[in-house]
C-alpha cells in the first residue's frame, strides 16, 4: 500500500493492488448559490474536470470522496446541467469511478450517471484503505482499514503577515487516533489524512486557527490527535504539526473562500 500526495494538487495517488486517484468536496454548483448573494464567478467544473483527466494517465479508478454536489436540499439547474457531462468525460478516461457520499450529495443517486458507484455515508474500502466523506461516523469495516482518507473540512492553513494581511492556503493533515477511539471501535486506522478541496473557489477552512472550527465526529469528539497532526502544503513543504503553527482567529473572517461555516 502506499497513499502519496499528487505534487501541486490536492489530489492522492493510492496504490492497492491497482492504481487509484482520489479527490474530494468539488461542490458542483457553488457558482449557483453564490449568484443568488450577488456573487457572480465563472463555473469550476470543466476546471476540475481538465485536472482529474490531465491525471488520469495510469489509473484504473478515481474515487471521490463526498460533496461532489453542492445543493442542500434539492439539486440545482447548474448541477443538473454540468453532473452528466462531467461524469462522461471521466468515464473515458477512468475505468472505474466511486463516490461515498457527502452531506452536499442527497439525492445524487437519483441522476443515474452510468458506471458511477455511489457508497453510502458511512464510507467503503479498497483493500486496506478506506474512504469517507467525513460528516458521519465511519463503519466499522471502513475504521478496520490501515490509512482512512477523509474530505469535509476543507482544510487549509492561515497565514499572517506584519502588518495584520491574511491569505489561507489548501493543505494536508496526517494524523493519529488517540486511545480513546477504542472505546467506539474495536480497531481504528494507523494514519488518518484529511484531503483538501478539489474545488479552487474553496480556498478552506484554518486547521491552525484559535479557536477554530471543524467538522465531523472523527474531528470533533476527542478521537485524533489534532495538535500533533502533521500539516503539508500542495507544493509538498511540510509546516510541522498544528500546535506549532496556531494564530488567532482574525475579528472578521469571510466565510466564503475562506471558512464554510459547517458545509
Amino acid at each position: 500500500m502506499n497513499v502519496t500526495p499528487v505534487l501541486d494538487h490536492p489530489v492522492l495517488r493510492v496504490f492497492e493492488n491497482e492504481s487509484i486517484l482520489c479527490a474530494g468536496d468539488l461542490h458542483i454548483g457553488l457558482e449557483d448559490e453564490m449568484a443568488s448573494k450577488g456573487i457572480h464567478m465563472p463555473s469550476q467544473t470543466s476546471r476540475m474536470e481538465e485536472e482529474l483527466i490531465a491525471l488520469s494517465e495510469g489509473s484504473d479508478r478515481l474515487v471521490l470522496l463526498g460533496d461532489v454536489k453542492h445543493q442542500v436540499p434539492g439539486t440545482s439547474e447548474q448541477e443538473y446541467s454540468e453532473l452528466p457531462s462531467f461524469f462522461q468525460a471521466l468515464k473515458r478516461v477512468y475505468p472505474d469511478i466511486d463516490i461515498a457520499k457527502g452531506n452536499h450529495d442527497v439525492g445524487i443517486e437519483d441522476m443515474e450517471f452510468t458506471g458511477v458507484h455511489i457508497h453510502p455515508a458511512t464510507g467503503f474500502r479498497i483493500g486496506e484503505v478506506g474512504f469517507v466523506h467525513g460528516h458521519v461516523w465511519p463503519s466499522n469495516q471502513v475504521m478496520a482499514c490501515r490509512t482512512l482518507i477523509m474530505a469535509h473540512n476543507h482544510p487549509a492553513v492561515l497565514f499572517r503577515d506584519g502588518v495584520g494581511n491574511n491569505m489561507t492556503e489548501r493543505c494536508w493533515l496526517r494524523a493519529k487516533f488517540k486511545e480513546t477511539a477504542l472505546s467506539r471501535y474495536a480497531e481504528v486506522p494507523e494514519e488518518l489524512i484529511v484531503v483538501p478541496s478539489l474545488n479552487p473557489t474553496l480556498q478552506g477552512s484554518p486547521i491552525n486557527m484559535d479557536p477554530g472550527k471543524l467538522l465531523g465526529p472523527l474531528l470533533t469528539k476527542d478521537m485524533i490527535d489534532l495538535e500533533e497532526a502533521n500539516v503539508y502544503l500542495l507544493d509538498g513543504i511540510h509546516l510541522g504539526t498544528i500546535r506549532n503553527i496556531m494564530v488567532k482567529r482574525p475579528r472578521k473572517y469571510s466565510r466564503y473562500g475562506s471558512d464554510h461555516g459547517g458545509d
